[in-house]
């Protein structure tokens, strides 16, 4: 392959005011046919603006060319495999989306009277009622809307479960393999984070979590399965021994495609689960949003969930339930953003929920185990097994972690020229140097909405770059060739970004 520079990669990635030109319009907009008057008679001369907006200049078909060929300047699931571990990027079914988009969805006012929005908050109430199934928890709230804010939330509700209870307790437990929201959240909520060791198959170290369980300590933390991709064998004693002391467990549902409609955390002890909605049940993400990541919670901690919550009534007069947003929570941890939550990412997954069905949502777990002991089975074969051995060798769930160190010392080649040679091959790389406890990492989850021939292809791609690299790990040192921009220097443009965009 040739390492100049391709036609796509010369165009330089332009913004729409640098193609403005005078004059040209899009369209022309037809006569008011309304008398004329003034601006400064309809309008506040504080509110006038003293020079006309900086807005850019384009025709139509422009326009068009503009935004589409940035477009497909992305890496998106329509465009490839996307095996981003510990993100669950799944498939999203367009099913969901055409009824986030009916109308009585879509154009919901968020300030909208309960009385008039019954709809949209029966189906909150009962989104509520399938997580709790789903978790094994009988509260539900959807206010969070991010998974990093159903932790934030989750430690909060620990703060004031504590708190009712006359306790100020200053520590938070946390594996080493945990997700990095979630010793920024301790940090937030006000608690001291304390790292957990993984012992040699990957689970909590048992004897040093004994050593470090006492009386300030206010939670555990885990996800489990965990970031490794493997299910915790000893999770009945840590539950256990938390609870012993009075604190809480937290679980961390970033994992959750893993083990829904196959176990629920509520029955491994856990008193607090938040679900992420844009990982697990359909609601595409990326990009900033918009997610959700509700939380639900044990008897217990019950009374300290946000307010408003969706709740539903009886009429007493024959005419069905009503659902109302209580407000009357004197215990409650209060509001966590101004309104109940994104709407359309709850009908998306409320629709995903009801069209898999509960023998579904099983399957998808299935699978979504079966296609990652299946790929890494592929990827112990060969080169793969050779240069990217699996870190913790043992059944995965959903998914598993390779270690490029052997990869690096015989080749040459880190983890991250791995990541970028597979962009040529259509290929979005797998999260890589996460989890921090295994060198050169390489984490890889396929889901279930990914076909054996896909998996096949990606095996090959892992194999055809190692084998190259065995020629000249230049290639790959140098790659990516194929997409709009070559390698960047990420810590310029960080330090140095380069803004273009007019402001005005």
């Amino acid at each position: 392959m040739s390492l100049a520079e391709t036609p796509l990669q010369r165009e330089r990635a332009q913004t729409i005011f640098e193609k403005s030109k005078p004059g040209r319009r899009a369209a022309v907009l037809p006569d008011a046919e309304v008398p004329e008057a003034p601006l400064e008679e309809l309008i506040p001369a504080k509110l006038l603006r003293r020079e006309p907006p900086r807005l850019p200049e384009v025709a139509e078909p422009e326009i068009v060319r503009h935004y589409n060929r940035l477009s497909r300047r992305n890496f998106d699931l329509d465009s490839g495999f996307y095996p981003l571990g510990s993100c669950t990027m799944k498939h999203n079914p367009r099913l969901n989306e055409r009824v986030a988009a009916l109308p009585g969805h879509a154009r919901l006012h968020p300030a909208q009277d309960p009385k008039r929005a019954q709809g949209a908050l029966e189906l909150m109430w009962l989104l509520q009622e399938s997580l709790a199934e789903i978790c094994g928890l009988p509260h539900v709230s959807l206010q969070p809307s991010a998974g990093s804010h159903g932790e934030l939330a989750g430690l909060l509700l620990t703060r004031a479960f504590h708190g009712d209870r006359g306790e100020a307790r200053t520590k938070v437990l946390a594996p080493d393999t945990s997700h990095g929201t979630n010793p920024a959240s301790v940090t937030m909520a006000g608690y001291e984070i304390v790292k957990v060791a993984t012992d040699e198959r990957g689970g909590v170290e048992m004897d040093d979590l004994r050593a470090k369980v006492d009386g300030e300590v206010a939670c555990l933390m885990l996800t489990n399965p965990n970031t490794l991709g493997l299910f915790d064998e000893n999770i009945a004693e840590m539950a256990a021994l938390l609870h012993g002391v009075g604190g809480t467990l937290y679980y961390d549902g970033a994992n959750l495609n893993a083990v829904m409609g196959q176990s629920r955390p509520g029955d491994m002890g856990f008193d607090i689960v938040h679900v992420n909605l844009h990982k697990s049940f359909s609601q595409p993400h990326g990009g900033g949003g918009p997610g959700a990541g509700p939380i639900a919670v044990s008897e217990r901690i019950e009374p300290y969930l946000p307010r408003p919550q969706v709740v539903r009534r009886e009429s007493g007069n024959g005419s069905g339930p009503r659902y109302d947003l209580d407000h009357e929570r004197p215990k409650s941890i209060g509001r966590l953003r101004g309104f109940q939550g994104n709407f359309g990412v709850f009908v998306r997954s409320y629709a995903y929920i009801l069209s898999l069905g509960a023998d579904g949502l099983a399957e998808a777990s299935e699978t979504a185990v079966l296609n990652a002991n299946y790929l890494k089975a592929r990827l112990a074969e060969g080169r793969a097994g050779r240069y990217l051995p699996v870190a913790f060798d043992r059944h995965c769930m959903h998914e598993f972690v390779l270690s490029g160190k052997p990869m690096k010392k015989e080749l040459g080649l880190a983890t991250l020229d791995l990541a970028k040679r597979l962009l040529d091959f259509g290929f979005h790389p797998p999260t890589v140097y996460f989890p921090l406890l295994v060198d050169e990492a390489l984490m890889i989850e396929p889901t279930e909405t990914e076909a054996r021939e896909s998996l096949d292809a990606f095996a090959g791609a892992i194999e055809e770059i190692l084998a190259e690299a065995e020629e000249d790990p230049r290639k790959a040192k140098q790659a990516p060739y194929t997409t709009p921009v070559r390698r960047l220097d990420e810590v310029k443009a960080t330090r140095r970004p380069v803004v273009r965009q007019p402001l005005g």
